[in-house]
């Protein structure tokens, strides 16, 4: 039976479990490897990278701070990036109660004072709804504990790359209010250490570095045995001076150049003409009542987000390769150009179900849910003296009467407000037909409605003007699990359930920018439909002396099938609804304690994650949607393992060593880098004495790549504990997702993670 979502736990002990919000239905869980237990026990705390790690079929791209995607059992339409305001995310994620998923970049909340993560993996749309077509992944924080005063602080620093320091400073407190209430305190700092260094005229080392700071406050009170308010307030702040990039090609440094300097470039290493920069401020307010009615329980959540993020880039190559294909001179190829999208979120959800609250053999939960998102994004292309070449080149007056209202010297503009509406009920009852067998069963109707508006100007936009896009679906989503217990110690389950994720709109190509072959190919897509997915399942766990292993088979029927593609030279991005697609494989998870004091572990996933439609002429070979080509940044191998060992050094004192390796298979960022592979990008940019027809060729496979974490500690009986770790042992350069702009004419790389790292912690409880 799957752990109760609203039973307590120790505090700072993390249970990572498949679970049901108010109800005991369930769900294959995970086991979590040895280290990343034990670290997570001791602070409280835990990211997506160890998730990652531990749970079979969960892929994680770490773009950055603040910046990470997630995927689960191969279900993935490709990396998302910075200027697809209208994407919808494929895994949600919450905290506590309240959804925080965004498909650009899902929060990157600190943890600190953690309780427990619950993960499910499958569409989760019955009780989860939109947004959960791949999976949930659900943090849960400690809670405010009445008549206990207690607390935490931990300290830490670290050696990242050899040269650049980063740490963290956190704290956390319960404090007792009286006999019937409590407040729970946390507050955070974290400097992260660069690792990308770059040249050029803003070029310097580690220019990746970032900071993150915020704290969250929450008061429970609870006026009677059957009454809990519990009001709270999370705050954050993500900073970093520039992105993980590592480049190849650069429209300003390449090996190519006569009358420039030739430059190939190191491992992370790349040019900036503009310093980057990334912004990402969440203030979250929500409040959970629940209110017990003898046998039933009523729970409401409200939660409201305001969210503003600022994605600065260093766009000089972009607009250089415009300008160099205009003929404008190379004073002018040569300016500096900063690409400033902003996103403003503001969104409010409610909540309110019912659920039974008894030891019978019927189980159920029924409830409404309603969400209401405000999002203005924004995009602004400032490149002071651009007007001037502009006049002279195409003629005076051309920047005036191309600009629409929007600031001069800037020749991208786009102001892009949505207006975004769901509503939905859903219920689930579960009911025990013997002592053995339970069968479950539920179902969610969803009402959705989104309106954009776009206006655009400048030299490099289409001009559009208040145009108002419109998009609305509705749909039912039912789930069936059937569990058996073979045992006490062995369960099986069996599963069919569906899942969606919503629909859009696509923005409007940049047409000047477009060559006419790309124009024709991808000029056509407007709207995309909802994504939807059938999942059928058969998993077992099992336990005994010593050990728990827990395996499952699955296979996803997906439709319509959101992939993001690149447009090549418009310097645009669309979403395209694929008619099917499938992904399918085996999990498995296995923990092992051979003798007292020392763990092993090792989790798993083989996915087989394929297109079954080939898109007609020449569609195919320019998209890579073809049947049988894999779907993105999905690896069919991934394998984890972790050891662990501690025992007594004396009677106040614990010490423990542990280890773990990650592999991680090799992928595709999109879709057509499986078409020519390896692909050699022509740049056509007679630019600084490079040829016109110069070429980089690149495989476009993304490798395999290992990871190895080490770390050492004590644990004393006061509370005071002592880490020391070393993460990415071996220095690998992982190639996460591979970077282009314009088809490859202005730039090439790819996003790496980090490398090796070196820290040590100390924390206290009291």
């Amino acid at each position: 039976m799957a752990q109760d979502a609203e039973e307590e736990a120790d505090d700072n002990v993390i249970i990572v479990t498949a679970t049901k919000r108010d109800a005991n239905l369930q769900d294959i869980p995970f086991s979590i490897n040895a280290q990343t237990a034990a670290d997570i026990q001791r602070s409280g705390a835990v990211t997506l990278e160890d998730l990652s790690r531990n749970v079979a079929g969960l892929a994680v791209q770490n773009l950055g701070p603040g910046q990470s995607q997630v995927s689960v059992r191969g279900v993935s339409a490709g990396q998302v990036v910075r200027d697809q305001p209208g994407v919808k995310e494929q895994v949600g994620v919450y905290l506590d109660e309240s959804v925080v998923s965004l498909s650009l970049f899902t929060p990157d909340l600190d943890l600190f004072d953690l309780n427990r993560v619950e993960t499910l993996r499958g569409p989760q749309g019955t009780l989860f709804g939109s947004g959960s077509v791949g999976g949930t992944i659900r943090y849960i924080t400690n809670q405010p504990r009445i008549g206990a005063t207690e607390g935490m602080v931990e300290g830490n620093v670290n050696l990242v790359d050899g040269d650049d320091i980063g740490g963290h400073l956190k704290g956390a407190v319960n404090i007792p209010l009286g006999d019937n209430a409590a407040l729970r305190a946390v507050g955070y700092f974290t400097r992260y250490g660069g690792f990308i260094n770059a040249i050029g005229p803003a070029g310097g080392e580690d220019v990746n570095s970032g900071e993150r700071y915020g704290g969250r406050l929450a008061l429970t009170f609870e006026p009677s045995d059957s009454v809990s308010i519990t009001p709270r307030v999370v705050y954050q702040k993500v900073t970093a001076d520039g992105f993980n990039r590592q480049e190849i090609y650069n429209l300003f440094a390449n090996r190519f150049t006569t009358t420039r300097p030739a430059v190939t470039f190191d491992e992370r290493e790349q040019y900036l003409l503009l310093r980057e920069g990334f912004e990402d401020e969440t203030l979250i307010a929500d409040a959970t009542i629940k209110i017990g009615m003898g046998g039933v329980d009523l729970t409401s959540v409200t939660s409201y987000i305001d969210r503003s993020i600022l994605v600065s880039r260093d766009a000089s190559a972009l607009t250089g390769s415009v300008s160099v294909d205009l003929g404008y001179p190379d004073a002018a190829v040569v300016l500096p150009s900063n690409l400033r999208d902003t996103t403003d979120l503001q969104t409010f959800t409610q909540e309110l179900r019912l659920s039974s609250n008894s030891d019978g053999p019927l189980q159920w939960v029924f409830g409404g849910f309603y969400s209401k998102i405000d999002r203005a994004y924004t995009q602004r292309l400032p490149t002071p003296g651009y007007d001037a070449f502009t006049d002279a080149t195409l003629g005076a007056g051309t920047s005036a009467a191309v600009a629409n209202g929007f600031p001069v010297d800037s020749p991208f503009n786009s102001d892009l407000p949505y207006d975004i509406k769901q509503f939905a009920i859903f219920g689930e009852v579960s009911y025990d037909l013997t002592d053995a067998l339970n069968v479950t069963a539920g179902g969610r109707y969803y009402d959705f409605k989104e309106e954009r508006t776009i206006t655009t100007g400048g030299l490099f936009a289409n001009g559009d003007n208040g145009v108002v896009d419109r998009t609305k679906s509705d749909g039912f989503t039912p789930r069936l699990l059937l569990s058996y217990d073979v045992s006490e110690d062995v369960q099986i389950n069996a599963q069919a359930s569906k899942g969606f994720r919503l629909g859009g709109v696509n923005d409007p190509l940049n047409t000047p920018l477009c060559n006419a072959q790309d124009l024709a190919l991808f000029g056509g897509f407007q709207n995309y439909d909802d994504e939807t997915l059938w999942n059928y399942e058969l998993g077992i766990k099992t336990q005994g002396n010593g050990f728990t292993f827990n395996a499952g088979a699955f296979y996803n029927d997906i439709k319509n099938l959101q992939v993001t593609l690149d447009a090549g030279s418009c310097s645009s991005r669309i979403v395209f609804n694929v008619d099917k697609a499938h992904s399918a494989g085996v999990e498995f998870e296995l923990g092992l304690e051979p003798a007292e004091g020392f763990d092993l572990s090792l989790s798993g996933s083989l996915i087989e994650a394929e297109f079954d439609t080939t898109l007609p002429g020449a569609l195919a070979p320019a998209t890579g949607i073809r049947e049988g080509n894999r779907l993105p940044s999905v690896p069919k191998f991934q394998l984890s393992a972790a050891a662990s060992y501690e025992w007594p050094i004396s009677d106040s004192a614990d010490a423990y060593v542990s280890a773990s390796f990650q592999h991680v298979g090799n992928r595709f960022t999109q879709p057509a880098d499986q078409e020519n592979n390896p692909r050699t990008f022509t740049h056509g940019l007679p630019f600084g004495g490079q040829p016109a027809g110069s070429a980089t060729t690149v495989n476009l496979r993304l490798p395999s790549y290992e990871l190895v974490n080490l770390s050492a500690g004590v644990d004393f009986d006061g509370g005071l504990s002592l880490v020391a770790y070393v993460n990415n042992l071996f220095d690998e350069n992982a190639l996460l997702s591979f970077d282009r702009e314009r088809g490859g004419r202005a730039r090439l790389g790819y996003n790496v993670g980090q490398p090796r790292t070196f820290g040590i912690t100390a924390r206290q409880k009291f």
